[in-house]
């Protein structure tokens, strides 16, 4: 039943792509429609052009790994996939038809604007029509269409996390079956049944026909690890394992040697030299066009500040930055003037007494930060960054999580990796280092325009700022 929805799945993706690099090239046949004299040249004479696009299109999506599904693939990178593959698709095309048809009459010319235009609606319908077959296929499997059976190997925190992704992401294909403990305790964790101990995993994988086994066991040694997985390669069953590797490592291991001798690096940081230029630069300018483009918003906020409650509008918090240094964090004011008076520095809460009507509005939607783009402007924060803990709260980190000061390597940011990937209010300080550190030894202008699109996107679906 699975191999059978997994190959619809794939087939229908390719019928709708084929569909609509046809679609692109008729659009683009009745935009630059080519004439002879007087007389326009008819549909019938591109056929076999168009069928020279759809089949060079297919390829290159092929060969770009464009047709293996992903479970929780970015909608941004996929896009920057198909501009790409699309790309090399329509040169591939254009090179095969010059060839191809080098010898036909003037009459069934292929105009390079027909071209142009045909590269890129394909890139937008093609992405239209993925988005599409992303929602019926999300649709279907959040039923029970072609899911996965998954065991989580660990009914720990871990466990308990991985069950949570899973039970709110229902368009990922997964249909937990249940836990394996290494305990001994076999009453049920979240509703979910606890199957059996690990020795039992053999047995528990053929009796509930399990596709898969995710092992959520980060504290587990080399020689458990392997023994799992020789217990679940029994069963022909798909494994992955759940890593906790942050303390030595946030990002992909590289090669090198020492003169021949073959040396692992695993730390790494990608923002250095002209790099911090170009960073600067596009902090710099970012900036200055959020302030202008929202300098209405930015006034009408501060005289509702000011209508509700006495006390200034704007707030000034220290927060700790680049290499650890305090800086004056600006943001509006969304609590009373003596919100701290009796209990000191304390963290928010959902729900927070001590918020006001319009403090409440704008913790919802993080209107709060936007003053920020003033520290940004003047060198303190960056747009993408680690975001920015009171000193208070960092010396607690600092003892109880390790690597959380090399955070502090880059300036602190409006928005981060951790804070797109959900990671936000009152979450794990823990888990928010881990993406913070790989953001900073991965960091790419890509990924940070990456990062500020899916800031946007989040905006109105964000649930844990408060």
């Amino acid at each position: 039943m699975k191999k059978r929805a997994r190959l619809l799945f794939i087939a229908s993706l390719v019928f709708l792509d084929g569909l609509m690099v046809g679609l692109a090239f008729y659009l683009a046949y009745l935009i630059r429609q080519p004439a002879v004299g007087d007389s326009l040249v008819p549909f019938h004479r591109y056929w076999s052009k168009m069928l020279v696009q759809i089949a060079s299109m297919l390829i290159v999506f092929f060969f770009s790994r464009l047709y293996h599904l992903q479970r929780a693939p970015s909608r941004i990178d996929e896009f920057y996939s198909i501009v790409a593959a699309t790309s090399v698709g329509t040169v591939l095309s254009f090179g095969v038809t010059a060839f191809i048809f080098k010898n036909e009459t003037a009459d069934v010319d292929y105009p390079r604007a027909m071209v142009i235009y045909a590269w890129a609606l394909t890139a937008l319908l093609m992405t239209l029509g993925r988005n599409l077959h992303r929602a019926v296929q999300r649709a279907l499997q959040s039923r029970g269409y072609g899911q996965d059976r998954v065991i989580i190997v660990g009914d720990g925190e871990v466990g308990q996390m991985i069950q949570q992704k899973i039970k709110h992401s229902p368009g990922l294909g997964y249909s937990v079956v249940g836990f394996v403990t290494n305990g001994t305790d076999l009453r049920p964790v979240m509703d979910v049944p606890v199957l059996g101990h690990l020795d039992d995993l053999p047995d528990i994988i053929q009796q509930h026909a399990v596709n898969e086994v995710i092992i959520g066991l980060p504290d587990a040694s080399r020689q458990e690890l392997l023994a799992l997985i020789s217990l679940c390669e029994r069963g022909r069953v798909g494994i992955k394992i759940f890593p906790d590797l942050f303390q030595i490592m946030a990002t992909e291991v590289s090669i090198g040697h020492l003169n021949g001798l073959p040396l692992l690096t695993v730390r790494d940081v990608a923002l250095r030299g002209w790099r911090l230029t170009l960073k600067r630069l596009v902090d710099i300018v970012g900036s200055a066009i959020g302030l202008v483009f929202l300098s209405p918003l930015l006034l009408l906020l501060a005289i509702l500040i000011k209508i509700e409650s006495p006390g200034p509008a704007f707030y000034a918090q220290e927060r700790m930055g680049l290499d650890a240094k305090p800086f004056p964090c600006l943001k509006f004011r969304s609590m009373r003037p003596d919100a701290e008076a009796e209990t000191g520095p304390v963290w928010a809460t959902k729900d927070d007494p001590r918020r006001t009507r319009v403090g409440a509005f704008m913790r919802r939607f993080s209107l709060d930060e936007l003053p920020q783009f003033i520290n940004i402007l003047v060198g303190e924060m960056s747009l993408v960054g680690p975001r920015p803990e009171r000193p208070v709260f960092v010396e607690q980190f600092r003892r109880s999580i390790p690597r959380y000061m090399d955070r502090h390597r880059e300036k602190a940011g409006l928005t981060g990796w951790a804070q797109v990937n959900g990671l936000r209010g009152d979450t794990s300080i823990i888990e928010r280092t881990k993406y913070d550190l790989w953001y900073i030894e991965n960091w790419s202008l890509w990924l940070d325009f990456k990062i500020i699109l899916r800031t946007l996107f989040n905006f109105v679906r964000d649930r844990n700022a408060y």
